[in-house]
């Protein structure tokens, strides 16, 4: 039903910053709560922040408390995360995830639902 498209993702040098959208289409995500999940090559995919439907719940990794910042717009159907201080660990496909549950959130990737196909964001040193 709903699918997601990322963007704004990028080469940036390690201090920079970067600003990911994720656009929903299809249908509203407004009851939802929705992550962001990264996934470097060799490494497992990984929790990165997810916010309720609201906005009244944030929960963030502890790789990226203080550097990055979840939010959403439910008017415009898109979730952001704004990504400050970047470092080259930071380096990854970063997707956009829909848990259709809408009230609580959830850190393991297969509790979400709806994915987006990614976007690159790569930080040099």
């Amino acid at each position: 039903q709903v699918q997601l498209a990322e963007s704004g993702g990028g080469l940036v040098q390690a201090g920079g910053s970067l600003r990911l959208s994720c656009a929903a289409s299809g249908g509203s995500i407004s009851v939802y709560t929705m992550g962001w999940f990264r996934q470097a090559p060799g490494k497992e995919r990984e929790f990165v922040a997810a916010i309720t439907r609201t906005g009244g719940s944030i929960v963030n990794a502890d790789s990226v408390k203080g550097r990055f910042t979840i939010s959403r717009d439910n008017a415009k159907n898109t979730v952001y995360l704004q990504m400050n201080s970047l470092k080259p660990e930071d380096t990854a496909v970063y997707y956009c995830a829909a848990d259709t549950t809408g009230w609580r959130i959830v850190f393991p990737g297969y509790e979400y639902e709806y994915w987006g196909q990614g976007t690159q964001v790569t930080v040099s040193s």
